[in-house]
């Protein structure tokens, strides 16, 4: 495909016709769709990315698009294609704000070129392969949007399935909810390790009502969470051991010598308060009215 004929001499003269025609076949989509921004949005991106490719189409014969003269548009469409993973598009409506520039392109180029078949018929296959591969890399962008989006609720889970809370002065505690592996083990050390620094704990309390299953691999997770707050300085306890994760840890031969044990997080409480030499005493109830 030669730059100064075909598509970039159309582009040239009839850019804003081929925008009207692009933003308005983007908004029917749009319109069909589960998601999307709003027509000035759509206009504004159309409008931003069609200037990015007539550029690229005048400056470059190559239509592998692997040349720096491309290095916009696919600076462009991998922030639209992340923005729109983020903001709940399917991939196929991502890759459609490729595909669907066809059509008014197509239109453009039969009317300047209907006097010359074949060179229409190469400008259309060229102007085809271009944007296919553009559109095949929107959705390679939008994956990768995708994935960086589940990574970070992934971990933004984890945080919040091991919350450290103060229950008293010089005393935490860390509810385990759900199962215990390497990832999150390291996650749960570093945070209750944090929070003893900061809050200048002496006790840590690591309750495991919220693990359904505790097995040999969940039962090294413990101890070695426990060896690492004692070399901080805190003592830990650990809480919420039902009867029959008692008779598992018993049946798995764990060893918990010198870690202090209890059923449940207000035992636990109770222990950690006379560790630190702290006491809490029943207060008379307030009378109505006072």
């Amino acid at each position: 495909m030669q730059n100064d004929k075909g598509l970039a001499a159309v582009l040239r003269q009839h850019e804003g016709k081929v925008l009207q025609d692009w933003t308005g076949a983007l908004q029917e989509v749009r319109r069909h769709g589960a998601a999307g921004g709003g027509d000035r949005d759509t206009h504004a991106q159309a409008r931003g990315f069609l200037g990015a490719f007539a550029t690229a189409i005048r400056r470059s014969a190559d239509t592998d698009l692997t040349g720096s003269d491309w290095d916009d548009v696919r600076a462009l469409l991998t922030e639209l294609s992340r923005d729109r993973a983020v903001a709940g598009f399917s991939p196929t409506e991502t890759a459609t704000f490729v595909f669907s520039l066809k059509q008014p392109l197509f239109v453009a180029l039969r009317e300047a070129l209907a006097d010359d078949p074949k060179r229409l018929s190469d400008e259309l296959w060229a102007v085809s392969l271009i944007l296919d591969k553009l559109g095949l890399f929107s959705i390679e962008a939008y994956q990768k949007g995708r994935e960086e989006v589940i990574e970070r609720q992934h971990q933004e889970l984890l945080d919040l399935s091991t919350p450290v809370v103060e229950l008293w002065q010089g005393i935490l505690a860390l509810p385990l909810i759900g199962t215990l592996d390497s990832e999150r083990t390291q996650i749960v050390m570093e945070s209750l390790l944090e929070a003893i620094v900061d809050k200048e704990a002496t006790v840590a309390i690591l309750d495991i009502t919220g693990v359904p299953t505790v097995d040999t691999l969940v039962a090294q997770h413990l101890m070695k969470t426990v060896a690492a707050a004692r070399l901080m300085g805190a003592e830990c306890i650990i809480s919420g051991i039902r009867p029959q994760i008692a008779q598992t840890i018993v049946h798995l031969g764990v060893n918990l010598d010198g870690v202090i044990t209890k059923a449940t997080l207000a035992g636990a409480l109770q222990t950690a308060l006379r560790k630190t030499g702290q006491s809490v005493q029943r207060a008379e109830p307030l009378k109505a009215g006072t």
